[in-house]
């Protein structure tokens, strides 16, 4: 089995990348520059990844949808949402959902699967790996069972070989995730989960208090935070 991985360097693209290369070869990684605040941290992260791997590596421009996002994720005129750890462990919604919506960039998933379908379609690769979830699944549609299963169908007629999205995390949630890379041992000092591209993580973004709670709650010490010396 052949595949072609989504890889942002976040900390659930390389879990999924590194629990899939158990079973399949990837062929080929792409990082897509859509304008993101953090887009250098991850193109440059990324290619650190796929020289561990050895895997080729692609970055994909994607002009038009940075020109098109009006949110804080790519729009520096607004600013990032402020998460703490106890904002997304407590009872209510509100706040990851407020969160959510800053930050969505329209039909990034989507358009990533499309044109990873191509190469993949191209490389005679069965399988795009993405690192949907089921803790994001709760605020991100586009990170659920349902949408993994309508791209398969959508690919099954827009693909001569039928390719499928392979997404090993789409049942877990943070904790496991962190569990399940460092099992596979992700190079996870090289994962950037921050929203910002600043020389540390911020710690305040929701990316970031999801992390860092994941970690917290695993009992282990996040590889990226101990090689910045941040938590050695």
């Amino acid at each position: 089995m052949r595949s072609i991985s989504l890889l942002s360097s976040g900390l659930d693209s390389i879990a999924a990348l590194a629990i899939a290369k158990s079973t399949s070869d990837v062929v080929l990684a792409l990082t897509f520059d859509y304008g993101q605040r953090s887009v250098q941290r991850e193109i440059d992260h990324s290619r650190t990844i796929c020289e561990h791997y050895g895997i080729e590596h692609r970055i994909i421009r994607l002009d038009w949808l940075k020109d098109i996002t009006n949110t804080s994720l790519v729009n520096k005129d607004m600013d990032v949402p402020e998460i703490s750890i106890e904002d997304i462990s407590g009872d209510t919604d509100s706040i990851t959902e407020e969160s959510a919506k800053s930050v969505w960039v329209p039909n990034r998933n989507g358009v990533f699967l499309n044109i990873a379908a191509s190469f993949a379609e191209s490389y005679d690769c069965d399988n795009v790996i993405a690192g949907f979830n089921g803790e994001e699944a709760k605020t991100f549609p586009d990170n659920s069972k349902e949408f993994v299963d309508a791209a398969d169908k959508c690919f099954s007629y827009s693909t001569a070989n039928g390719v499928k999205v392979l997404a090993p995390l789409i049942d877990m949630n943070k904790v496991t995730i962190v569990h399940e890379a460092m099992d596979a041992k992700a190079p996870l000092e090289w994962s950037w989960s921050c929203y910002h591209g600043e020389d540390k993580p911020c710690g305040v973004c929701e990316s970031c208090a999801r992390r860092a709670r994941a970690f917290n709650e695993a009992g282990l010490k996040d590889p990226l935070m101990v090689r910045l010396g941040l938590d050695a």
